[in-house]
Order: structure tokens, then sequence, then C-alpha cells
């Protein structure tokens, strides 16, 4: 392992390459620190401190995690690249119900630009709208407890706030394009987990605050807690790594096709089924709905009783919570899974090319067999979506942790997102440290990436 990482500083390209990716990162980093003009950000941090405390997660607790913390200094990189990771889930969406989309989809190289584009221009559009209304809801003290976080409203507060958000956003899509094109591994996933892995210490420090190794009579968790934390953890990391890389392989034989002097065919290959095929996306859009009225109740304190009942009810985390967290992944596995693997054109394309899975006739019945395995292969990684999911509120009820941003550490989207980004920028590492004949991660086999 320590070789090939030495082998990495000996190839100049690749050195290159992670040098401008750890730039551009920094960039990232810096530019997250830097406020946007008109907010009181000393007020907006005690107040987002305050509602953690109250409230619990909620959906702007989720944005300011994606964000790095630049949520609650509101700095010019406030929204995040969620914008675009949001329109990149609508795209993909609108690509499998609409037809139009679909055959662009199917244009190759030409496609990807053009519904890579439509992306951008409605990236935009939420840019605009988001930065609208979070000015918006900046203006009145009301939403603060009287507490005044613009000190001059209006009209040219409000397009200022615009303006800098939605070119923010924009600034860490061209970041990620040039980590994409000049760096290595994926820019925007390597952005989203920069900003995961920044509140590391921030979760520790939390830990810190209430553990005292040195006077045990002042602390919340004893030791052995402590210690027993941090062997589960590596234990969860190594069970997320196992099932990233999981799939379900169906065989699959070609015929031999003879075309003049020359033989085509007869190989015999699998088509994989990944276990976690929604993984990360069925977990953001169960949060985002369970965590729905505890927002709405951020936005309208005091105001709608049946939010505020239903934001008392999530607040403590208990066996209701759990259960419909756990119902909600279910559901959108099934149906993120639904739209993007499609039996009836993977049944279509074998049969053009002289494919089949043996002892399974062409056509229909490849069709429903693949169904019969999918949904099942679902199952399971809905299975172990969920109890990654609901592992940070495990660990605290079982260890009595009080801060949910340490016990987060333990699962959930953070985990999901860092485990899978690390594994694929690894392989792309390895692969072009074998392309020069040096030994990969792994001697004598190949690290599997998420795709």
């Amino acid at each position: 392992m320590l070789e090939s990482v030495a082998n990495i500083f000996k190839v100049e390209e690749l050195k290159r390459k992670i040098l401008i990716t750890l730039s551009l990162l920094i960039v990232y980093r810096a530019g997250c620190f830097i406020p946007t003009p008109g907010i009181d950000t000393f007020a907006l941090s005690v107040f987002f401190d305050n509602l953690a405390k109250t409230q619990g997660q909620t959906l702007l607790g989720i944005m300011n995690l994606f964000t790095g913390g630049a949520l609650t200094r509101l700095s010019i990189f406030a929204l995040g690249i969620m914008p675009y990771i949001s329109a990149s889930i609508i795209m993909q969406l609108l690509t499998a119900v609409v037809p139009t989309l679909e055959k662009i989809a199917k244009e190759g190289k030409a496609g990807y630009e053009k519904i890579n584009q439509y992306t951008r221009y409605l990236t935009f559009f939420l840019c605009g709208v988001q930065g609208l209304f979070l000015a918006k809801w900046l203006e009145n003290p009301a939403n603060f407890q009287g507490t005044i976080i613009v000190p001059i409203p209006g009209i040219l507060f409000k397009f200022i706030t615009v303006i800098t958000l939605t070119c923010g956003t924009i600034f860490i899509m061209w970041l990620g394009e040039q980590i994409q094109e000049r760096g290595i591994g994926n820019g925007i996933s390597l952005i989203i987990t920069a900003s995961i892995l920044s509140r590391i210490p921030v979760s520790i420090g939390q830990i810190w605050r209430v553990w005292s190794p040195l006077d045990p009579s002042k602390s919340e968790i004893s030791t052995p807690t402590v210690i027993i934390l941090i062997g589960l953890w590596f234990l969860v990391i190594m069970a997320v790594v196992l099932f990233t890389q999981a799939q379900r392989r169906i065989p699959v034989q070609y015929g031999r096709r003879v075309v003049g002097r020359k033989v085509y065919g007869g190989q015999s290959t699998y088509l994989p089924i990944k276990i976690d095929m929604a993984g990360v996306i069925a977990i953001i859009f169960a949060q985002s709905v369970i965590l729905f009225p505890a927002t709405i109740a951020t936005f309208f304190p005091g105001k709608i009783g049946i939010v505020n009942f239903l934001q008392n009810i999530f607040r403590e985390r208990g066996l209701g919570y759990n259960v419909m967290f756990v119902g909600l992944i279910v559901f959108f596995m099934y149906f993120y899974t639904a739209l993007v693997f499609n039996s009836i054109e993977i049944a279509n394309n074998l049969k053009k090319y002289g494919g089949f899975i043996p002892g399974i006739r062409p056509g229909k019945p490849t069709s429903n067999y693949l169904d019969f395995v999918a949904t099942r292969v679902v199952f399971v990684g809905a299975l172990y979506i969920s109890g990654i999911a609901i592992l940070p509120n495990i660990i605290m009820y079982m260890f009595k942790v009080p801060s949910y941003g340490f016990a987060s550490l333990f699962g959930g989207t953070t985990l999901l997102i860092m485990v899978g980004v690390v594994l694929d920028t690894m392989k792309q590492i390895e692969g072009q440290l074998m392309i020069r004949h040096y030994d990969g991660f792994i001697k004598g086999g190949s690290l599997k990436g998420r795709k």
C-alpha cells in the first residue's frame, strides 16, 4: 500500500493531476469562508447552533453539511453544489419519463452534452429561486426570535444575495468540471466529500467537550464507550466498502456468428446488478421528506400546529421516526431502480447482439427473469441502506452520545458518499499506475469502484 502511494509521485502526469485536484479543492474551501455582503454572520451562526440544539437535524442542517459549514456563515458558496445535484436528479428522472429527452440521451456524446447543458440551465434557475427565498427569510427578524440578521434589508440586498449565491454555485460547477478534465476523480463528488470531511473536526470537537479522560467525573460518556465507538467505526467502514462493491452477476453467453472467414462472438461474460443501485439518492429523498415538517416549523415558528406536532415526534428520533425513515428508503430504492433499470431494454439489447442468459429464453422471459433478480437484489440493498441510515440514531440511543454530529460519522449519507468517492478515486489512480506497469493498491487483484 505504501509502495503504491510512493509510486504515485513517480508518474509525472499523475502527480500533476493530483496537485491540480488538491489546489482546486483548496480554492473551494477558501471560498466557503468569504461572507455574502450585508449579513451579520455571527448572529446567523448563533441561530444555527441554537437550531441544532433545540430542533435537531433539519433540511438546513443537511444543506450546511454538504456545503462544509458555508450556510452558517452565508458565504458566497452558501448554496453549495446542491442546486446542481438537484437539477441532475430532476433531469435524470425526466429523461426516464419524457420520450424527447430519452431520445436525446441515446445520441451518444452529443446527447450527453445537450442534457448536461439543460442541467446547467436548470441549476441557474434553481439557484435564483433558492437565493431569493433565502434572502427573504434572512430579512425577517421574526424567523430568528427577533435577532436582526440583515442590518439593511431591501431590494438591493435581495439582488446582491441572489447574484452572489448564483455565481458561487456556478463557480463551484466550473471547479468540478476542471477537476474532471485536468485532475483526478469526479469533481462534483470530490467537492461534496471535501465539504463533509471539513465537518469531521467539528464533530470530534463536539464529543471531546463531553468526554474528559483526565477527569472522569465530568465526562458524559466513559472512556470504554469511546474505545468501543472507535472500533465500531472501523467495522462500519469495512461493511460499507464490502456492500458498495457487492454485485449480483448474471451470466451471459454470446452465440457465434460467421461473417465471411471470421468468427465473431462465442464469449461468456456477465451482467452486474449492484446491491446499492440507488444508494445515496434514496437516503437523500427520504431525508428530504421526513425532515420537511421540522424545516417548515423553522420558517413559521409556532404558527402551524400539525407541523409542530410532527416536529416533536421527529425531534426525539424514536421508533416512529425510524420506522417511517426505513419505509421511505425502501420505497425510494424501488422507485429509483424502476427508473434507471430498464429490464425490457436490456433484454432487447441482449437479443439484438446475440446474447442470452443460459437456461432463459430471449425476449420477454429474459426481461421477467431480470425483474425477478433485480427485485430481490434491491430488497437486500434497501435493508443495507436502511441500516446505515438509522445507525446514527441507534448509536445515540445505545451509547447515549449527546451529539448527532458525532453519531452521523457512523452512517447515513455522509459515510456512503465518503467511502464511495474514495473508492472511485482510488480506482482511477490505480488504473493510471497499472497502465505504467506499477502495482495497484491491491497486489494480485484490482480495486473496484462503484460504477
